[in-house]
């Protein structure tokens, strides 16, 4: 209690509300409940005769109140004054001398106003999606030879992590070389300098920045610092050096964050490490850190590349109102991991996510990928429709697996006639021709009798350039044999001893032998 009545007679004595008339030009008023509580408690007479000491006690909440009141103020006046500068050099479309005008006009005396690098920082901050007109405000600032505001160590840290964004990483390096001239070394110097380098891919030098960091007696790497370590040895896929340094946090007593967790996680997805992956989202929970939007996204990645369909869905259940939203890609990597599995109900599961994709989304892959999806279930009009859409956006397929595809749900339909205007359609657009295609052809002409037709498939393997092989007579020697065309089953018998073919019984003409 004493204690705390000195602190309200110190308090008393700063004269908060001056202060803040000083610095913000504005005195708040105490609420009515604390003018009530001061004047009761001020006016009262204690038992004994002397006055009480609680009003002190109630002012020392009222400065508090105050204090926040103010803090509360100041930030709002801030924001203003700087979404007002942004907007006046946006305006100027990159003009360097126009946005230095701007500058000098209003910005010198604003942020002298805000000595301790607040308002610049914020400025640094609103012009993040255009990066070029935020390296022009640095530029003008470092060029200021105003010493009642010398740049501080956080106004370098961010000019390093822009220049970081435009690859300008002898800009970034010029920038921590010019701070630490000025005694202005910090940790957050160093991790700016290390997000820089892994921004270009100069994944070395990041990390020598890092031993440098940590011969540096004045300063300490801190969990950013590991962090930004762990998902550089992520993307090199040097797992071990990874986990060594996760475990090197542990021995620091440097208790791991979300960041740290998430970057982990993309390490493992990047390399398929799946049980690693898994085992890490596990661990996260364990420790009492609680996975935010970002770790879901990944472990929802992650499960639909590795066909866990359950958990996958799990995590759906949790974000899919996020990732219907904003997560097209994710969404395609749902489609391909169904598309993938052995579901019975995989269709329905595909199209409900393809309704969720707008027509600006499509993407040829997919396409391609619905087309197989479809063959394999034999839905004949849906696999055609998704290949009209293939034509109608000029795709060239030229996997022949997908090709083989196609054909066997014809073949299974028996839709000759179908596969024979999708041949020729497929001849016009470019896309992979393979000599099943025309074997498929002769073998369904064939079993309805229309030798003629089948006859013209050679014709048509000749316009393209496939040549006949065993097979094709094997195909012929079957129809002529099956449908007593004698004189032409000599013929080829002929041709095929000329070719040096036994006729000891031979393949049956089926699928199998097309392969």
């Amino acid at each position: 209690m004493k204690r705390a009545i000195k602190l309200a007679e110190f308090r008393t004595c700063l004269t908060t509300p001056r202060f803040f008339l000083y610095h913000h030009e504005r005195i708040t008023k105490p609420s009515a409940p604390i003018r009530f509580i001061c004047q009761d408690t001020t006016q009262r007479p204690s038992s004994d005769g002397k006055e009480t000491n609680f009003g002190l006690l109630a002012s020392l909440f009222q400065d508090e109140l105050s204090c926040k009141r103010a803090k509360v103020i100041w930030r709002n006046d801030l924001l203003e004054l700087v979404t007002g500068l942004r907007d006046e050099i946006l305006a100027k479309k990159e003009d360097v001398e126009k946005i230095e005008k701007i500058l000098e006009e209003k910005g010198a005396a604003l942020f002298r106003r805000y000595a301790d690098g607040s308002a610049f920082l914020e400025l640094l901050n609103k012009l993040d999606r255009v990066p070029s007109v935020a390296m022009q405000v640095l530029e003008w600032r470092r060029k200021q030879l105003d010493y009642a505001s010398p740049m501080t160590i956080e106004e370098y840290s961010k000019g390093i992590i822009i220049a970081g964004r435009m690859y300008s990483v002898d800009v970034a390096v010029e920038l921590f070389k010019e701070a630490c001239s000025k005694q202005l070394k910090g940790t957050s110097l160093y991790n700016a300098l290390m997000s820089a380098y892994v921004r270009s891919g100069q994944y070395v030098k990041c990390q020598s920045v890092f031993h440098e960091l940590k011969r540096d007696s004045t300063c300490a790497p801190s969990i950013i610092t590991y962090n930004i370590l762990i998902s550089v040895f992520g993307r090199l896929m040097l797992f071990d050096q990874m986990e060594a340094t996760y475990r090197e946090l542990n021995d620091l007593n440097i208790n791991p964050t979300v960041h740290t967790y998430k970057v982990l996680i993309s390490g493992y997805i990047t390399a398929w490490m799946w049980d690693e992956m898994e085992k890490t989202y596990l661990a996260m929970k364990d420790q009492a850190v609680k996975p935010n939007l970002d770790i879901h996204l990944l472990m929802l990645r992650g499960y639909a590349l590795a066909g866990k369909l359950e958990k996958m869905e799990e995590i759906y259940k949790m974000v899919g109102a996020h990732v219907d939203a904003n997560e097209m890609q994710l969404i395609r990597i749902m489609i391909h991991a169904y598309s993938r599995s052995s579901s019975a109900d995989r269709v329905e599961r595909v199209e409900a996510l393809l309704s969720k994709i707008p027509e600006s989304g499509y993407r040829p892959w997919m396409n391609v990928l619905l087309i197989c999806l479809y063959a394999k279930e034999d839905l004949l009009e849906q696999m055609e429709k998704s290949i009209n859409e293939a034509f109608e956006h000029k795709i060239h397929v030229v996997a022949v697996g997908v090709m083989r595809c196609i054909i066997s749900s014809y073949f299974r339909h028996n839709a000759v006639d179908k596969l024979d205007e999708f041949v020729r359609r497929a001849e016009i657009a470019g896309w992979r021709l393979c000599r099943s295609l025309y074997h498929c052809k002769m073998v369904m002409y064939a079993s309805e009798m229309r030798l003629s037709e089948m006859e013209m498939v050679l014709s048509e393997m000749g316009e393209v350039n496939i040549h006949m092989s065993k097979k094709t007579f094997w195909i012929l020697y079957h129809a002529y044999e099956r449908w007593g065309e004698r004189s032409k089953l000599e013929q080829i018998i002929g041709v095929m001893c000329k070719n040096g073919y036994e006729i000891h019984g031979g393949p049956s003409v089926s699928m199998g032998c097309l392969k």
